[in-house]
């Protein structure tokens, strides 16, 4: 798969594609021509990729833990224990975010008998 497919298949630019496989996170494979080809698996690495990095985790993170992924034996300890670190951390973060959707969800509805006009002082 060429890089244009895999990023139409994914919505990965394929600057982003480029810089996963400067850390390390995604393999090619280059043509003769040097355009590099992705193997099948890319579209649901990348999508595992890009899932990852939304949750926060850094590109060094993730590189630590994408080979467990496909490989179970190299499954470790410490690899469980930092992974238990990373989705502690994004419960934090969900918990945060459902907050500040009440809190919104509130604020909306405070407004519903204004017909939806927003006070002078919160205007952009």
């Amino acid at each position: 798969m060429r890089i244009g497919d895999l990023a139409a298949a994914t919505g990965a630019s394929a600057r982003s594609l480029r810089y996963y496989e400067e850390q390390g996170l995604l393999t090619s494979e280059r043509s003769a021509g040097g355009q590099r080809g992705y193997p099948a698996g890319a579209v649901e690495r990348v999508r595992l990729i890009r899932s990852l990095l939304a949750a926060g985790l850094t590109s060094a993170t993730i590189r630590e833990v994408l080979p467990c992924v496909a490989d179970a034996s190299i499954r470790t300890p410490w690899l469980a224990a930092r992974l238990a670190e990373e989705l502690e951390r994004v419960q934090v973060q969900i918990t945060e975010l459902n907050r500040t959707r009440d809190v919104l969800a509130g604020l909306v509805e405070s407004f519903s008998g204004t017909a939806g006009t927003v006070p002078s002082a919160t205007r952009v």
